[in-house]
């Protein structure tokens, strides 16, 4: 042997959107990328996919004002498989929008969507995509204890 690491595999799968999709419906927490003025910022959000969309619910600040009032967003989410030592990682861009119309905000409020903060968060905020990106790859250095 030459001291090569051995992997499982080097190449990195693009993801179909709708394994996108299923994705980020298994995951609770994303990171929310909003730009404030030339400075970048990221959140922490738990979020609900609903549709084609993904909701959060926020308090009035800085997340908030930057979601809505910037011209566009990027939400991330990923994770890993300790079974088969994959990792993957699903990036949406879009535009953020403040749900207002009553009807819209009565039917997001009977969704799963709970903040983990006890802090109030009234605000529902919906991401509606411009552009679904996803990959999955072999973990490095990670095994699957099946040696």
């Amino acid at each position: 042997m030459n001291g090569a690491i051995e992997t499982h595999s080097d190449q990195i799968r693009e993801l179909t959107e709708s394994e996108c999709w299923t994705l980020m419906r298994s995951a609770d927490v994303g990171r929310l990328a909003v730009a404030i003025g030339d400075h970048p910022d990221i959140f922490p959000v738990n979020h609900f996919v609903d549709g084609n969309s993904i909701l959060f619910r926020s308090a009035a600040g800085t997340k908030l004002a930057a979601a809505v009032l910037g011209r566009s967003v990027a939400f991330e989410v990923d994770g890993y498989d300790a079974t088969d030592g994959e990792a993957w990682s699903v990036v949406v861009k879009g535009t953020a929008r403040m749900i207002e119309n009553m009807f819209e905000y009565l039917e997001a409020e009977e969704l799963p969507l709970f903040p983990w903060h006890l802090g109030p968060k009234p605000n529902i905020v919906r991401i509606e995509p411009d552009e679904i990106t996803g990959r999955r790859f072999f973990a490095a250095g990670r095994h699957t204890g099946a040696d």
